[in-house]
């Protein structure tokens, strides 16, 4: 039986401000690629702000290494005030808003929201142009790119997918694979993080970000053509876990901070799942080896997949915690009462904070990360 022509899926994971991680490793490809080299990923999916790099990154497909350019200079030139108000004035009547209708149930019903993300719309609309995914899909240097985002009434995962031919859509438990032309508000509602971003209306429901309930988040890759994926996290590598025990750990006893608390329930929601889907891959992919060929039943998915996963070498809320200072003072004094700009919250910081330095710190560790992987990485992209 021949072997499956190899099929590249990339997945980008969410993280807010932690996705600028993901730009680095994506340059540092570019920088092993030959000059004027295609595109090498034909399936690409994102979530949350992992799905805003990869709308870029599939409409420019067509001008692969220029496309990563645009994307670094965009992440490098990073305000928080490009993607929420972060001055006084919207700080603080979002924060009112909040408090007065949400908790307190007064006057009418407004979105549930800590922040205010509007100005986000608006810097996507300036650089993106969707109608190169078209074009990247009719010249074949795409064969699909995907976006997940969460639905609040249905529960439901619902992966927004753009692609060549007929790409069969899929049902599974608290997953959907749904066809569609791909739009800012996809993004929009992608990217909504949950309390601190409004929901965003995608056809008669409201969406969230799409790391909420995304059980398996590689698995939109593997419906849409993959073979084999490289995948670029925002958290600690999965594989290099901490050696100390409980027991032999050092601990403040300190009460937890609303933040710390808040980075934790991030970290679940962005990077769990991500890394549970993992390991569930490795698992069938070691029991496919273990049947020969022709025994394995196609239906109960143990075709081996490859993967290669891209992760920071360093703790990216340590990394935060460095540049807290550079947050607007509104957001910076909002942040403070729930401990956000403590070393022990920096967690939620390192989501957060959509500042230059933190962006282009994160990006050039995302390029050496990458560099360290240069055989893996030329290895599995055939290079």
């Amino acid at each position: 039986m021949a072997a499956a022509e190899p099929v590249t899926g990339l997945i980008l994971s969410g993280g807010g401000a932690r996705a600028a991680y993901q730009v680095g490793v994506l340059a540092g490809i570019a920088d092993l690629l030959p000059a004027g080299a295609a595109n090498p990923f034909p399936v690409i999916v994102g979530t949350s702000a992992g799905a805003i790099n990869a709308v870029t990154l599939a409409s420019g497909a067509m001008q692969f290494s220029e496309t990563i350019h645009r994307l670094t200079e965009l992440w490098q030139g990073f305000r928080s005030s490009q993607v929420l108000r972060s001055d006084w004035p919207g700080v603080v009547r979002q924060a009112a808003r909040f408090v007065f209708h949400n908790l307190l149930g007064l006057g009418g019903p407004v979105p549930v929201a800590l922040l205010d993300s509007s100005p986000l719309r608006g810097l996507l609309n300036t650089h993106l142009n969707l109608n190169g995914i078209t074009t990247a899909i009719e010249q074949k240097h795409l064969h699909a790119v995907a976006v997940t985002a969460f639905g609040y009434e249905s529960g439901q995962a619902v992966t927004f997918y753009q692609g060549r031919g007929a790409i069969d859509p899929w049902l599974r438990h608290r997953r959907i694979g749904m066809p569609t032309h791909l739009t800012i508000e996809h993004l929009l509602a992608s990217s909504a993080i949950p309390l601190l971003f409004a929901p965003v209306m995608l056809g008669k429901e409201f969406f969230g970000d799409g790391a909420v309930r995304q059980s398996a988040p590689i698995s939109p890759a593997l419906h849409l053509g993959a073979n084999r994926v490289l995948v670029v996290g925002v958290s600690g590598n999965p594989h290099h876990p901490s050696e100390l025990l409980p027991h032999q750990r050092s601990f403040s006893g300190q009460h937890p901070s609303l933040a710390q608390i808040g980075g934790h329930m991030l970290n679940s929601t962005f990077i769990d799942s991500l890394e549970d889907d993992l390991e569930l891959l490795q698992r069938l992919n070691h029991l496919s080896h273990l049947l020969p060929p022709e025994r394995r039943p196609k239906h109960l998915g143990l075709t081996p997949v490859e993967v290669l996963v891209v992760a920071p070498s360093q703790p990216l809320d340590e990394i935060a915690a460095r540049h807290r200072r550079e947050l607007p003072a509104a957001l910076r004094l909002f942040l403070r009462g729930p401990g956000a700009t403590k070393t022990s919250g920096a967690g939620v910081l390192s989501y957060l904070l959509f500042e230059a330095s933190y962006c282009s710190e994160l990006i050039e560790l995302g390029r050496r990360d990458a560099l360290a992987k240069r055989s893996q990485l030329s290895r599995f992209l055939g290079l």
